[in-house]
């Protein structure tokens, strides 16, 4: 007879009000096995996750089984937990002044005598990340650590009390910030795990990274299973989004040029000729970076990527003045920024805006609404001190949203009741709206859905028609390929180079082979 399923769960429905947000989902994941969960924002995932780790509770009617032991309903986290379930969050949840002992034994101290036994917390550290095949020492400082190695810290503490061979590991979206060997890296971890015989439930935006580790993926869409368990194997990315969108994603494909002007969507023109700089950043230095120079044409979305850890992605808030420069000088048009005693302000006046990686904490107010949020840098110059009318607001809410394709089209709706993707997209209408000389994005892709992933780079791309210039920080090659007139490749020892990369793949090559190249400014 063959052993129950890790995790079972059938019949699961969940209603907030009149709105339904799951309905009657089924999933089941094996030993031994990394299963994959996919859909786009609003799909239902977080909801699901939710309800398993006991922060919502379901509709009546729902089963659902650890090992084949039913788990009563609503989910009591420390029942569930001891049953051998635990969870990896997105922010992994660490804290960079405690050493890895202490953050793997948070929750769980060895104690004696009422304090905690530092004899056995080191121990039970060192033989959780043993198991585990890490090789790092418990009495290092967190938040000395490469982002990889955190990830092993967070992962090591949801093992911590589970029985080798048992228990299942969720990751919910856990390694939105690792990439290239440091992702690869943590894959191998998740391999090794299942290989001893527990399982691992992966919720990921990142097609790619599904089919790369997982072995059976469940998919869904509008809250309903659109795929359930179905094998990796036998699956491609084209088939995945067209099950979580319900039809064929619209492909991002390079704008033609044809000579120095561009077509734009509404019929402008903006000039693409690298060679007429209408932003020059020169001599710009960094707490891990040194002597970078560039230039961005009117039009031209430049993308700029490099080694993990390198320092290029310091660059989008050195150059916006969201974190001060060592030195280092910007120009648009007529306007001079010294970064080394820059700020924000002064980069704003100078036409240079900026789309941070961290929506939530440095990119939104997420009590107030849609609207508001758009319309906040621009009401010193279209509000006065005793009235800021609402019509402009309204107006240009709703032409981001029909632009955009934000759902809901509610410009009165709060931020923080949108999905990832949709308030992604608020963020850069935000910014879009102030008609920007330099629109400088981080990691604009990053844990959004396919859907999103592409309205967001259409954006660009109509952007960067009607004559704005684009700098592209990201680490998603994809993004970079199917998006950018140009890439340039940062390396701390070698500095900046070109790029000649077609394909995704030879940009990966580019960038691990950034050791042979020479440093040099480009223009």
């Amino acid at each position: 007879m063959p052993d129950p399923a890790r995790l079972t769960v059938r019949g699961l429905t969940k209603t907030f009000g009149s709105a339904q947000v799951l309905t009657d989902v089924e999933l089941s994941v094996l030993p031994g096995e990394v299963h994959g969960l996919a859909g786009q924002n609003g799909s239902g995932k977080s909801t699901l996750i939710k309800i398993i780790t006991g922060l919502y509770t379901p509709d009546p009617g729902a089963l659902f089984e650890v090992d084949g032991r039913p788990i009563r309903l609503p989910v009591r986290w420390p029942e569930v937990h001891a049953a051998g379930v635990s969870v990896v969050h997105q922010d992994l949840g660490l804290l960079d002044q405690l050493t890895v002992s202490e953050n793997i034994c948070v929750g769980g101290f060895p104690t004696r005598l009422g304090r905690i036994n530092r004899t056995r917390r080191d121990e039970l550290a060192a033989r959780t990340l043993d198991r585990l095949g890490v090789s790092l020492s418990p009495a290092r400082v967190v938040g000395t650590l490469t982002a990889a190695q955190r990830a092993e810290v967070a992962i090591a503490r949801a093992m911590r009390d589970l029985t080798p061979g048992s228990g299942l590991i969720i990751l919910d979206e856990s390694t939105r910030a690792l990439s290239g060997a440091d992702l690869e890296h943590i894959h191998q971890l998740l391999r090794r795990i299942a290989a001893d015989g527990s399982s691992a439930l992966m919720v990921s935006h990142s097609l790619s990274e599904l089919m790369a580790v997982t072995d059976r993926m469940t998919v869904l869409r509008d809250g309903r299973v659109a795929g359930g368990g179905m094998p990796t194997s036998g699956l491609s990315e084209q088939e995945l989004a067209r099950r979580m969108l319900g039809s064929s994603v619209e492909a991002v494909t390079p704008r033609a040029v044809a000579g120095p002007q561009r077509q734009g969507a509404e019929g402008q023109e903006g000039p693409a000729d690298p060679g007429r700089p209408a932003v020059t950043v020169t001599g710009l230095n960094g707490p891990h970076l040194a002597d970078v120079s560039f230039s961005v044409a009117r039009g031209e979305i430049l993308g700029l990527t490099g080694l993990p850890g390198s320092g290029y992605e310091d660059i989008a808030y050195l150059v916006s003045g969201a974190q001060r420069a060592v030195a280092g000088e910007l120009r648009t048009g007529s306007a001079k920024v010294n970064l080394a005693r820059g700020s924000v302000a002064a980069c704003l006046r100078a036409g240079v805006v900026l789309v941070p990686e961290r929506r939530d904490r440095d990119g939104l107010a997420f009590e107030l609404s849609m609207r508001d949020n758009i319309s906040l840098p621009e009401l010193g110059k279209r509000g006065r001190p005793w009235f800021v009318a609402r019509r402009w607001q309204q107006e240009d809410a709703e032409a981001a949203a029909a632009t955009l394709g934000i759902r809901p089209r509610a410009p009165h709706i709060l931020v923080k009741q949108l999905s990832g993707g949709n308030q992604q997209k608020v963020l850069l209408a935000k910014w879009l709206n102030t008609g920007p000389a330099l629109l400088v994005l981080h990691e604009p892709t990053q844990a959004v859905d396919i859907g999103a992933r592409t309205d967001i780079l259409h954006a660009l791309q109509r952007a960067a028609n009607t004559g704005t210039s684009i700098l592209l920080v990201s680490s998603e090659p994809e993004d970079l390929v199917a998006t950018c007139d140009r890439i340039l490749v940062y390396g701390r020892e070698v500095g900046l180079r070109q790029a000649d990369a077609a394909t995704p793949e030879q940009l990966i090559e580019e960038i691990y082979a950034t050791s042979e190249a020479t440093a040099g400014s480009l223009t």
